[in-house]
């Protein structure tokens, strides 16, 4: 059993996950109006990344037989100055979002509620590799840049990130549908 603090804490992240999707899902919005579409396609796969984050946090609080609550949330922005930016933006959100984890994760430790600090695990390892990617996208974004046809090259490799992205998680699925 959940204590209330936990309860809480988890619906909490619920609504980051649902905003984190929002945000992506925005921010590819207006990738595709400035005719990025790399960056509008690999957007709009790490929106519904979150969404599956935040499925997940859902199933986890019905097993346990505590209530999600679903929140009302503030718009993301719809605009940015630039590429750069906007994934500077990113970063800085998966950064927070990491800090959300690790919050939840030393609640449960202190609790201590084991089962969750199990469940927990993976939302730390996703974090970690959310921060590498974004870090890595703002690391090419200043080798190449983003000026003439910098931009260019940038979408295309980004293109190619939400390739490989889904060629790994459709071999995933595969693997998982026949065990």
């Amino acid at each position: 059993m959940l204590s209330p603090a936990m309860i809480d804490r988890l619906n909490e992240q619920i609504n980051l996950e649902m905003f984190s999707s929002h945000l992506y899902l925005q921010m590819s919005c207006w990738c595709a109006y400035k005719s990025l579409d790399g960056c509008a396609a690999f957007l709009s796969q790490h929106a519904d990344e979150e969404m599956i984050h935040k499925r997940r946090l859902i199933d986890y609080l019905q097993e346990t037989g505590a209530l999600a609550v679903l929140q009302g949330m503030e718009a993301p922005p719809s605009e940015f100055t630039s590429l750069k930016e906007m994934f500077e933006k990113i970063y800085a959100h998966e950064q927070f979002i990491t800090s959300k984890i690790n919050s939840l994760v030393h609640l449960a430790n202190t609790e201590p509620d084991y089962s969750t600090l199990q469940f927990l695990q993976w939302y730390v390892a996703e974090q970690h590799e959310e921060e590498f990617l974004f870090k890595s996208i703002l690391d090419k974004i200043k080798l190449i840049g983003v000026e003439g046809q910098g931009l260019f090259f940038i979408d295309r490799e980004i293109k190619s990130i939400a390739a490989t992205r889904t060629n790994r998680n459709n071999a995933n699925a595969s693997t998982a549908a026949n065990v």
